[in-house]
């Protein structure tokens, strides 16, 4: 299974690239986990908010690859404790499809993107900033998948 996080945003700081690798690295191959980043749409003074985030979900779920199941990162959706998500992760490793992780820009998701989705997830109940997201999903997918091995990284 690959999955992809599909996220908002290009030209991150160098903290956030080094973040998101040290924990993209040690997934293995049977649930390697690959980032593409979709350019931030348009703002400024003359620039429609409604606009840009439109062109955002066009070029997200263009991005989607065929198969995939795909699942909306939401402050509505559902929050799993990481025993849930190490469940939630082996039940997308035996489900034989790979998924896309979709990771809004500074306004969100558009409704198009959330409505594709087969299912919603909420990091937290925080608004957390999108760079971080992309570390902090990184480490806890390595987490869960450190359960499922019994691997010791997880102490919890």
């Amino acid at each position: 299974m690959k999955i992809y996080l599909i996220a908002v945003g290009e030209r991150m700081p160098p903290w956030v690239a080094q973040g998101y690798q040290e924990y993209a690295k040690r997934l293995p191959p049977e649930c390697a986990l690959h980032l593409v980043e979709i350019g931030l749409g348009k703002r400024g003074k003359n620039a429609s908010v409604e606009r840009a985030m439109h062109e955002e979900g066009e070029r997200m779920l263009a991005a989607i690859p065929k198969g995939c199941r795909a699942i909306a990162l939401d402050v509505q959706g559902r929050q799993w404790n990481t025993p849930e998500l190490a469940q939630q992760m082996e039940s997308w490793m035996q489900g034989g499809c790979d998924v896309a992780l979709l990771v809004g820009g500074p306004d969100g998701l558009v409704p198009a993107c959330v409505a594709h989705a087969q299912g919603l997830w909420s990091l937290s109940p925080l608004t957390l900033p999108h760079p971080l997201v992309r570390i902090v999903l990184a480490e806890q997918l390595y987490r869960a998948w450190s359960i499922l091995k019994g691997h010791p990284y997880h102490r919890g």
